[in-house]
């Protein structure tokens, strides 16, 4: 494999990865109190009221619970993402994640919040990553099958 295609595949990893790990952080309040700067909720409850926002339909017990889930996928996948770790199975789980995450976006903030986060692209690129590792993990098993000794 060429080696600008693996570096960008590890920068695609590590911008993915981080783009999970920096949210949850923030929703825990480790990067900073509401209102600082670059700190979107600053803590747990501020977090949930989006959440709540995000997904109008759930009671309030449901919310809790999809975003505590939401939070354990993201800081998941963000780990495995950055460390390289089960990269196929993070990377497809945060395509569907970040997946429901743009279609609430589309139906209850407006058809322009996805595009102005840019929550599609962060979606299908972690599908494209997904589909890399797929293709490798394809084209090494059929270098195993074609080098395997045959008497």
């Amino acid at each position: 494999m060429n080696k600008a295609f693996s570096l960008a595949r590890l920068l695609l990893r590590f911008s993915l990865g981080l783009g999970f790990v920096f949210p949850v952080l923030d929703r825990l309040g480790v990067l900073g109190a509401p209102g600082s700067r670059n700190v979107s909720w600053g803590n747990w409850h501020n977090f949930i009221a989006y959440t709540r926002r995000m997904a109008p339909y759930a009671s309030e017990r449901l919310g809790n619970v999809m975003g505590g889930l939401v939070t354990i996928g993201e800081a998941a996948f963000g780990v495995m993402l950055i460390a390289g770790v089960w990269v196929r199975i993070a990377a497809y789980g945060s395509f569907l994640l970040t997946l429901g995450f743009a279609l609430s976006m589309l139906f209850f903030f407006g058809y322009r919040a996805p595009f102005d986060y840019s929550v599609f692209v962060v979606s299908f690129s972690s599908l494209l990553l997904g589909l890399i590792c797929e293709n490798e993990r394809s084209a090494a098993a059929q270098s195993l099958d074609t080098n395997t000794f045959k008497p």
